[in-house]
């Protein structure tokens, strides 16, 4: 698994890229492009790595990425098992600020948009208030062609930059620029990380991951990631633990803490508290109020 950078296929007749994906599960590798990216999850659910964060996703829920932003996103395991018939759909916009619609971004009349694009490199969720609106127009535009696409999406982008304080997907202000050899690093530490955050994970198992000594390892994977080592497992693990809780489906929650690889249920409450600011009952109590 490495940092693979993708270029879009780009029709020479097409400025905006509208693709619907049915598959058995996301595609699997920690990837970037100069396009950004508008996803709409339709069907499937899992996490999405952006950058150096990790967020849960589940279906009817929208992303923005920015250009060159390094994600993944990585379906639960369920997905790969040998007889699973489990699907992800998506609808996927893609468009690049620097192709063909770089002189139109640059006219005073589209100011606010451009200001919106910068400073969205982080990418975004789109609050869950405004997903049927932005669905919608999203649907438009994949059931519109010629100039009639091109204003649905210019429409889309002028609901979209009247958004406010949208939290970033990634805590970094810039995407970090990886090379191919860093990119194979780095995606293969995440990939083990994911893979194996249920078993306990010492410094030295990750370290040799990357052909590292431990010390190398914990200067280069802070550097990289702005974590360390053990805040970056710690939220990989609370990040699967929300997903256990608020799938409802789990005896207790300490057998929650236990199955995500905490070994002491005062550990799993210090660090979930750390991680998301709640206790573990009082995020399930607060995700179902507002889901309700």
């Amino acid at each position: 698994m490495k940092v693979l950078q993708f270029t879009i296929p780009v029709p020479h007749d097409k400025t905006v890229i509208v693709q619907k994906d049915v598959l058995p599960h996301f595609y699997p590798h920690l990837h970037r492009h100069q396009e950004i990216q508008l996803t709409w999850i339709q069907q499937g659910e899992g996490t999405l790595v952006a950058e150096n964060n990790m967020h849960a996703f589940r279906p009817n829920e929208i992303y923005w990425l920015g250009a060159n932003l390094p994600h993944i996103f990585k379906s639960d395991p369920s997905y790969f098992a040998p007889k699973s018939r489990k699907k992800v759909q998506t609808l996927n916009i893609f468009f690049n600020t620097k192709g063909h619609l770089d002189s139109f971004f640059d006219l005073p009349e589209v100011k606010n948009v451009k200001n919106f694009l910068q400073n969205q490199q982080s990418g975004f969720k789109v609050p869950a208030e405004h997903v049927a609106e932005i669905s919608n127009k999203m649907l438009v535009i994949q059931n519109s062609t010629g100039v009639d696409q091109l204003i649905h999406f210019i429409e889309l982008l002028k609901v979209l930059s009247n958004f406010h304080e949208l939290p970033p997907l990634s805590s970094c202000s810039q995407p970090a620029a990886y090379s191919e050899h860093e990119g194979i690093r780095i995606g293969a530490i995440y990939n083990f990380i994911m893979q194996q955050y249920d078993k306990p994970i010492t410094l030295e198992d990750a370290a040799k991951q990357a052909h590292m000594t431990p010390q190398a390892f914990c200067r280069y994977f802070k550097k990289h990631t702005m974590h360390t080592f053990v805040s970056f497992l710690n939220e990989v693990r609370i990040n699967e633990a929300c997903k256990k809780l608020t799938d409802g489906n789990y005896d207790s929650i300490a057998t929650v803490a236990y199955n995500c690889g905490f070994n002491s249920i005062t550990n799993f409450n210090r660090v979930f508290k750390s991680v998301t600011r709640k206790s573990p009952s009082n995020y399930v109590e607060s995700f179902f109020q507002n889901v309700e």
